[in-house]
């Protein structure tokens, strides 16, 4: 049986106690990757959060990324990486070995981890069952700063979920089953395309209508111009502080993805530092939270 670190256990058990009925039955989709899963000890709390969780009556589904690992994996053998608008351009030979890293590797370490923690877990893709259909992603405009031009790029076997097909999840779920799901579909087309895993985990979020969306990040959320963590926004509020510049770069997608999930029927999204330990506890069985939560 999981437990917590001492410092938690008189807060957030004795104020977790008026939460757990309200969040008993519901389904918690968690985005899990940044500097969280590279660090063993970070993935043993987060396996024994979702334990928690699960133990609690709550329905946990964990969708992971893995970037930098199929990077390394890429380098291992000698595959240049190349990347337009944070996309990887991914040739055929490429999805086959991000294939590999994310339902291979990755997916099932993350499985044993829960075991580790005493959960159940089963590690699937978007693939299985016919869980996420996607389609191929746009191709980008790239400028090319020597001839002064502009020039368009296919992006490749890179995707985006356009049908997700919930009953495998809430199978497994039902049987107390952590379903982990690595952000690979399958296309009308019969090709495989690696999808942004952001995306594909609040894709998943909407079809489900989850209680709760987290996207573990490394940052502490959503930050205004004074460094000072926003703890609750709304899609007009997010509108207003991408327009004056507050919201920027890499955070820009992330909290298209929360909007984007809670307008799908997600109750509230939250962009939370995986780094944390215990962060998602943190957030939902304390006064305080620990992230940015999205809402409608």
């Amino acid at each position: 049986m999981t437990t917590l670190s001492p410092a938690l256990k008189a807060e957030t058990l004795v104020e977790a106690l008026p939460y757990l009925q309200r969040y008993a039955g519901k389904t918690f989709v968690v985005k899990y990757g940044g500097h969280a899963m590279g660090d063993p000890e970070a993935a043993r709390d987060f396996a024994e959060d979702v334990v928690l969780l699960k133990a609690v009556g709550i329905n946990p589904v964990v969708v992971h990324g893995g970037g930098p690992q199929i990077g390394r994996m890429l380098k291992r053998l000698g595959v240049e990486s190349r990347f337009v608008d944070g996309l990887r351009v991914t040739d055929k030979e490429t999805a086959q070995i991000a294939e590999m890293v994310l339902a291979g590797s990755i997916n099932k370490e993350i499985v044993g981890w829960i075991a580790q923690a005493g959960g159940r877990a089963v590690g699937i893709s978007g693939k299985d069952a016919a869980l996420v259909q996607a389609e191929k992603v746009g191709g980008r405009r790239e400028a090319d700063k020597l001839q002064g031009i502009e020039r368009h790029v296919d992006l490749g076997f890179v995707g985006e979920p356009v049908a997700v097909d919930t009953r495998i999840i809430r199978s497994l779920s039902a049987e107390g089953i952590i379903p982990v799901i690595a952000p690979i579909g399958m296309g009308a087309d019969g090709h495989t395309y690696n999808i942004n895993a952001d995306t594909m985990a609040g894709a998943i979020a909407g079809a489900l209508g989850a209680a709760r969306f987290f996207l573990l990040t490394d940052v502490a959320g959503v930050l205004d111009k004074s460094g000072t963590l926003l703890t609750d926004l709304d899609p007009a509020a997010i509108a207003a502080l991408r327009a004056d510049g507050t919201i920027s770069g890499g955070m820009i997608p992330k909290l298209e993805t929360c909007v984007a999930a809670v307008e799908a029927g997600v109750d509230a999204a939250v962009v939370i530092d995986g780094r944390v330990p215990h962060a998602m506890l943190l957030e939902i069985f304390t006064r305080q939270g620990a992230g940015t939560l999205i809402h409608r």
